[in-house]
This record gives C-alpha cells, sequence and structure tokens, in this order.
C-alpha cells in the first residue's frame, strides 16, 4: 500500500473519531474540528502526493472520493443530529453524492474514465469545509455559508451530469 493510499485510510478511521469526538467528549467541537481539518489536510496531501510521485492507483481513484464523501456526510449527520442545520441540506447532499458515485463507477467500469473535479467542486468543497467549522463551533452564518456551499455544489453536480452524458454518448 502506498502512501497515497494510506492517507485515505486513515480518513476512513478519523469518521468515527470525528464522531465520538463531537457527541462524547466535553467541548468536543474543538477535536471534531481538528479531526475534521485533520482529515481535509490528509485529503490534499493524499491527491498531492499521488500525482506529483505518479502513485495513482485503481484503489485510491475510488476510494479517495468515498472517504470524503462519507466524512461530509457523516459531519452533516451529525449536526442535523444536534439541531445545528436543516435535514434538507443532507438529503440534498446525499443524493447528489450517491448519483456521482454510481455515475463514476458507471464510467470507470466502462472505460477506466474519470471525470476531473471542475472549479464549482473544488469551490463547494472549500466552501463545505468552511461553513462545517462555522457550524461545528456554531458560529453566526454558519447555516448561510452552508447554503451557498451547496448551491455551488448542485452546479458542479449538473455539469458533471452533462460531461457524463457526454461520455455516454460517445459509446
Amino acid at each position: 500500500m502506498n502512501i497515497p493510499n494510506t492517507l485515505t485510510l486513515i480518513r476512513f478511521v478519523l469518521i468515527p473519531v470525528f464522531v465520538y469526538s463531537f457527541f462524547y467528549i466535553y467541548n468536543g467541537n474543538i477535536y471534531a474540528a481538528a479531526v475534521f481539518l485533520i482529515s481535509g489536510l490528509t485529503d490534499v496531501l493524499d491527491g498531492y502526493i499521488a500525482r506529483h510521485y505518479n502513485q495513482i492507483t485503481k484503489v485510491g481513484i475510488l476510494m479517495d472520493p468515498l472517504a470524503d464523501k462519507l466524512m461530509i456526510i457523516t459531519v452533516l449527520l451529525s449536526l442535523w443530529i444536534k439541531g445545528i442545520i436543516p435535514f434538507f441540506i443532507i438529503l440534498i447532499v446525499i443524493i447528489k453524492e450517491v448519483t456521482m458515485i454510481i455515475g463514476a463507477f458507471i464510467l470507470y467500469k466502462r472505460k477506466d474514465i474519470t471525470i476531473p473535479a471542475n472549479r464549482f467542486g473544488k469551490t463547494a468543497t472549500l466552501l463545505f469545509y468552511v461553513a462545517i467549522i462555522f457550524s461545528i463551533f456554531d458560529w453566526p452564518y454558519g447555516l448561510t455559508l452552508m447554503i451557498i456551499a451547496l448551491i455551488l455544489a448542485l452546479v458542479a453536480f449538473f455539469i458533471y451530469s452533462i460531461e457524463f452524458r457526454l461520455y455516454n454518448k460517445k459509446q
């Protein structure tokens, strides 16, 4: 197992650590935020190492986005359980992410095709991280930032959908 895949595995392990910190540790929001940020940093680091040192693997291509999506969904569910964000945000994110996972899997199985992240998706991810940190600490504008991130994520989703259709028409 190479370093990027090890970092992806660490992100999977950080998911229950986040939940435990957020719900069961006194003032756990500080620890939960740290775990969430570490997860984000390992995501950036594993992507950089994989591309820069040519350590991209099929396992990494499939598991890296899954780790990211599971962490984001887990955090959003945790925020909803604590009454910090409304459920519709989670519902939209889950539908979007499951649809994207299925689409990516279909393309990958057919022709080893992956659709690269677009700028809306990257911006939405960054804004989700900011909004989540604001929400974990119950700071003002957390929900507003979350809704803006959700809108950007939906724009990215529609762009991915168009690209998916274009790839399918080529088949």
